[in-house]
C-alpha cells in the first residue's frame, strides 16, 4: 500500500526554544515499510500544510496517518482529515499517539466519519497490523483499534525496542530540527517509559509504568546513523540504570562516535549515577533538562516527585561542577499570586540556570485529571499546551497572564536576545558559516510568541471541538487500571523490559 504519514503543526513553545524531529512518526514508517509498504511522511513542523494535499492529489495515498502526541493539535487533524477524506474518500485515515490514546472516542466523534481507526498505544505494532487488515476491513481485530463500531483487542507493546529503528530518511528538512544551541539536531531515544509515578504525568499511565531499553549495539547503531552534529537524548529520564548508560557509552567510545548532546533527568538520578554523567560529559552531554517542578517541599509533595528540595539543589550544585549548561522547569500554578510571581522571579535570577515556566495543566491519562477539584474553565484543545491556564486563577485571567509573560521574560533576558548573543557569539558565527539559522531566530522572537494579549485571546477564538470532561465529581485517587493503555508487564524482566508495579 502507498501509505502516507502526517505529523502536525509545531506547538507555541516550539516556535522558540524548540522543534524536535518527529521520531516516533520516524519509527513507525520503518515498521511499516518493513512489512513490505511504501511510506512517505510530511512533518507540518517544517512544510506547510499544502505539501499534503499535493502529496494526497499526485501520489493518492491508500492510507493516510495521522500523528497525535499532543492535544492541542486535535482540531488541526480533525479538519485535514475531513478535508482529505473528502478528496480521498476510499483511503483508510487513522491516527495514533500518546495523548489520543486517552480520548479516542472523542476523536472519532468530532471527525465525523472522516477518521476510520483511532490506533490505541505503540504505532509500531498497530500500523503494521492495521494495513494488514485494510483490505476487509477487520479494523475491529487489531490490538489498540478503536472505531466508531467497537473497539479491538488491547494495544502490543513492540517485542524489542531494537526493532524499526527510527526511517531518518523519510522527512526532509532535517536542518530545520533544532534545541537550543543544538542547531541541527537529531533526537534519539535509549528507553521507553518510566517507573516513577508523578500525578501531572502520562508517560506512566501509558506505557503501563514499565521501562523498556534498546540493546548498547541498537542504540550505538542508531546514533552512527546520525549525521547532524547536536543529538537530543529523548528518554523521560535519562540513565535511570547506570550500567545502562556506561554501556551505550562504552560502544559509542568504541566506534569513536563524538556529538553534541542534550538530554531530560531527574535530579535524584543524577546523584545517584554521577560517575555515568560525568562520562557522557566526556563523550559530549553539554545540555541537561532537569524538572524541579516545584520550589518546595509541599509542591514537590502534591506532584508526587518523590524528592525533596534538598535533593534538587544538590543536584544543581553537581551539574555546575560537571560543567553543564542546566535548563530548569517550574509548573506554575493557576493560583498564584503576584507574591508568588515574584518569588518565583528573584530565585530564577540567584541561580545561573535556564528557568522555564510552564502552567499547571490536568491531562487525560494522568492522576489529575481525576482528582483536581477545581473545575476547568475551558475544553478547547488548543488550550491545552502547558501555555495557557485552564483552570481557575487567583489573578484575573488577563493579569495572571501579564505575570505568567513578565516572569518568563526576566528568564528570557538571561539567555537570549544580547545576552545569548554575547554568550554564544562563537556558536552563533559557526551556525552561520553552515546555513544554520534557528537558534539566531529564535533569541529575537520571544515577545512575538509570548505576550498577555497573545494568550488571553487564544481564549477568546470559537471553539469547533470540546473535550471530553473529567469526572463530575473528582475522585481522590482513581483505579490505575483506568489510566493504562497498555496493561503493566508482570515483576521482571522480559525482552529488555522492566516493569514496576
Amino acid at each position: 500500500m502507498r501509505v502516507l504519514l502526517v505529523h502536525p503543526s509545531a506547538l507555541m513553545y516550539s516556535e522558540i526554544f524548540l522543534r524536535l524531529e518527529p521520531l516516533g512518526l520516524e519509527r513507525v514508517a520503518s515498521a511499516v515499510r518493513a512489512h513490505g509498504h511504501e511510506v512517505r511522511m510530511i512533518d507540518l513542523q517544517v512544510y506547510p500544510q499544502d505539501e499534503v494535499r499535493r502529496q494526497a492529489r499526485d501520489w493518492q495515498p491508500e492510507a493516510i496517518g495521522f500523528s497525535l502526541n499532543y492535544l492541542a493539535n486535535v482540531p488541526e487533524v480533525v479538519d485535514l482529515a475531513k478535508e482529505l477524506k473528502a478528496m480521498l474518500p476510499c483511503s483508510l485515515i487513522f491516527a495514533g499517539g500518546h495523548s489520543v490514546s486517552f480520548v479516542a472516542d472523542q476523536v472519532l466523534g468530532h471527525a465525523e466519519g472522516a477518521i476510520d481507526v483511532i490506533l490505541k498505544g505503540e504505532g509500531e505494532t498497530g500500523a503494521p497490523a492495521l494495513l494488514e487488515a485494510a483490505g476487509d476491513r477487520a479494523w475491529n481485530e487489531v490490538p489498540g483499534a478503536v472505531t466508531v463500531d467497537g473497539t479491538g483487542p488491547s494495544p502490543v507493546m513492540m517485542a524489542s525496542l531494537d526493532d524499526h529503528l527510527p526511517a531518518r530518511d523519510i522527512g526532509g528538512r532535517r536542518r530545520k530540527y533544532f534545541i537550543g544551541v543544538l542547531d541541527p539536531a537529531a533526537s534519539i531515544e535509549f528507553t521507553r517509559g518510566c517507573p516513577w509515578d508523578c500525578s501531572f504525568c502520562s508517560a506512566w499511565t501509558f506505557y503501563g509504568r514499565s521501562y523498556r531499553k534498546l540493546s548498547p549495539e541498537a542504540a550505538a547503531e542508531d546514533m552512527a546513523r546520525i549525521p547532524e552534529p547536536g543529538v537530543f537524548i529523548v528518554d523521560d529520564v535519562a540513565f535511570i540504570k547506570a550500567e545502562d548508560g556506561d554501556a551505550i557509552a562504552a560502544q559509542l567510545e568504541r566506534r569513536r562516535i563524538k556529538k553534541e548532546y542534550y538530554l531530560e533527568t531527574r535530579c535524584d538520578v543524577l546523584l545517584r549515577n554521577e560517575e555515568v554523567f560525568r562520562r557522557w560529559k566526556r563523550l559530549g552531554l553539554n545540555y541537561m533538562f532537569l524538572g524541579l517542578e516545584s520550589l518546595d517541599e509541599e509542591g514537590l509533595k502534591a506532584f508526587r516527585k518523590k524528592s525533596s528540595v534538598d535533593v534538587n539543589l544538590r543536584a544543581l550544585e553537581l551539574a555546575r561542577d560537571i560543567g553543564l549548561t542546566v535548563a530548569i522547569n517550574i509548573i506554575a500554578d493557576p493560583d498564584w499570586d503576584e507574591a508568588r510571581f515574584k518569588f518565583v522571579r528573584e530565585w530564577a535570577q540567584s541561580v545561573p540556570e535556564i528557568v522555564n515556566i510552564t502552567v499547571m495543566t490536568p491531562y487525560p491519562g494522568t492522576e489529575t485529571w481525576f482528582t483536581e477539584s477545581r473545575r476547568l474553565t475551558t475544553l478547547d484543545y488548543r488550550l491545552f499546551d502547558v501555555q495557557h491556564a485552564v483552570l481557575p486563577t487567583r489573578l484575573p485571567l488577563y493579569r495572571f497572564y501579564e505575570e505568567l509573560v513578565k516572569t518568563q521574560a526576566v528568564l528570557a533576558r538571561k539567555h537570549l536576545g544580547v545576552a545569548a548573543l554575547a554568550q554564544t557569539a562563537g556558536i552563533v558565527g559557526r551556525q552561520l558559516l553552515r546555513g544554520q539559522t534557528n537558534f539566531v531566530k529564535m533569541i529575537w522572537k520571544f515577545n512575538q510568541v509570548y505576550n498577555p494579549d497573545r494568550q488571553y485571546g487564544d481564549h477568546l477564538q470559537d471553539v469547533r471541538y470540546l473535550m471530553p470532561p473529567p469526572p463530575e465529581v473528582p475522585v481522590a485517587k482513581p483505579e490505575r487500571h483506568d489510566l493504562y493503555v497498555h496493561v503493566p508487564l508482570r515483576r521482571g524482566k522480559r525482552d529488555g523490559a522492566v516493569a514496576v508495579q
